[in-house]
């Protein structure tokens, strides 16, 4: 019989993990023109998850692509965390996905099945966010890629950019870290508290609830935690936003699994990057020990939302989130004050006082 088709064996790197890190991109965003038409509500300048273009008084458009490598082995879930994955980017902007294309590469070895599976995955968690596919893109690629074009609309007035944070905010997260880590093990073969089913439920959960929930309030600044890890996005939101904030460890939540692996040395390339990366934007506590700096910059695919929201309403907006089902409602930290965008990641928050 015919050994089962692994994906992650056919790609070098996976996920989000897949991603130009944050020192290559950010400079190269920052020599791009400057985006002169008056419609454009959101480009390219503060790295936020998508663009914002403004149609009429009522009526934004929220443009998104995102594809990459494969993150599991089953064609159909890659499909579908490839799926939530490229919507969560609309969700992420206060917007409601609209529709979508395929954006596929796809190597001339694989069977056609294959293809189908990870078409029909994608088209499942598309109809789960009540949209559909409605056409895409393939080319011939020495590796699969799959991922989504998304359009989605948001009112001028009330899409959520990343820029908005402000000095006492708390930061609320909603989905778990540690999906890089796991995902590594799995690819790897290491994966012995077979954790990669854990990991491929988050992945695949749409962060529609999520987006939902926050709606009703005054969020000041919103972002998906993706392949920049938690730091990495939160410095977009601290740079963007012209503010410092703060990061607790043990409030943050953590898969198990990835606890353990990362402490025996495993993480993906790209958490590895985000780390080296952000030595210039955190300030550790002496007590954090190395394998926990890597959770907090691990390289996430389909993670949660990223909000920052008046602390007097953090508690209301916990609790909605949880009503909602979300995997996790945790305030993680706090906007400290106005700054160049540093952070300091400690341990637990600093006491009353």
């Amino acid at each position: 019989m015919n050994e089962p088709i692994r994906l992650t064996k056919l790609a070098k790197r996976a996920g989000c993990a897949a991603k130009h890190p944050p020192g290559f991109l950010l400079p190269l965003l920052g020599q791009l023109p400057k985006v002169m038409d008056p419609r454009v509500l959101v480009g390219s300048s503060t790295a936020d998850d998508a663009a914002i273009v403004k149609l009429n008084e009522d009526t934004a458009l929220v443009f998104t692509t995102d594809f990459f490598t494969p993150i599991v082995d089953d064609p159909r879930d890659f499909g579908r965390v490839a799926a939530a994955n490229a919507l969560s980017d609309v969700y992420a902007m206060g917007g409601v996905p609209l529709s979508a294309l395929s954006v596929v590469g796809f190597p001339d070895g694989l069977p056609a099945s294959v293809l189908a599976e990870i078409l029909g995955g994608a088209a499942a968690v598309a109809e789960e966010a009540g949209i559909a596919i409605a056409g895409g893109h393939t080319i011939k690629s020495e590796e699969p890629i799959f991922g989504l074009a998304v359009v989605g609309t948001v009112h001028p007035n009330k899409a959520i950019a990343n820029s908005g944070a402000k000095p006492g905010d708390a930061l609320i997260l909603t989905k778990p870290l540690g999906l890089g880590i796991i995902t590594t093990a799995a690819k790897n073969d290491n994966d012995d508290a077979n954790a990669i089913g854990e990991a491929i439920r988050v992945m695949t959960t749409l962060n529609r609830a999520a987006a939902e929930a926050l709606a009703p309030f005054d969020v000041h600044a919103l972002t998906d935690v993706t392949g920049f890890g938690l730091l990495g996005h939160l410095r977009n939101v601290t740079s963007a936003s012209g503010v410092e904030a703060e990061v607790w460890f043990d409030r943050v939540p953590v898969l198990d699994a990835a606890r353990t692996y990362v402490k025996a040395g495993i993480a993906p390339g790209g958490t590895r990057a985000n780390a080296s990366f952000l030595q210039e934007w955190v300030s550790f506590a002496p007590d954090l020990a190395d394998h926990e700096r890597l959770i907090l910059a691990d390289a996430q695919t389909s993670g949660g939302l990223l909000a920052a929201v008046p602390a007097a309403i953090a508690n209301d907006v916990r609790r909605a989130l949880d009503a909602a089902g979300t995997l996790a409602a945790a305030v993680v930290g706090r906007i400290v004050g106005t700054g160049t965008g540093r952070i300091v990641a400690t341990r637990t928050p600093p006491a009353p006082g």
